[in-house]
């Protein structure tokens, strides 16, 4: 018996700078986790996994990430990608400081 798809959402960092991004539904790459494309289908994403992995002079590491529906768009399952959602944790700057302003 096979077991039932956890959604999913594409995250892998800006090969330039390192930050986290997540594939968005028009094939931008988001800062932001709420703005990526919730994938409840399969096939439909290990489709946008290789359409990412092909992207190699933007991004490095593309995954798929388990995420859940919420009120403004897709939200992390995970510790990790809650964490990863706020940025560098050595001192405040990037998403950190960008999201307080």
């Amino acid at each position: 018996m096979s077991r039932q798809f956890t959604p999913k959402v594409v995250t892998a960092n800006r090969l330039r700078e390192g930050d986290v991004v997540y594939l968005t539904a028009d094939d931008q790459w988001s800062p932001l986790h709420h703005q990526a494309e919730l994938i409840e289908d399969e096939a439909h994403a290990q489709l946008r996994l290789l359409h990412a992995s092909s992207q190699k002079l933007l991004i490095v590491g593309p995954y798929l990430a388990d995420a859940k529906a919420g009120p403004s768009g897709p939200e992390p399952v995970h510790f990790r990608e809650a964490f990863r959602t706020r940025g560098p944790s050595n001192y405040d700057h990037g998403k950190q400081a960008d999201l307080r302003a």
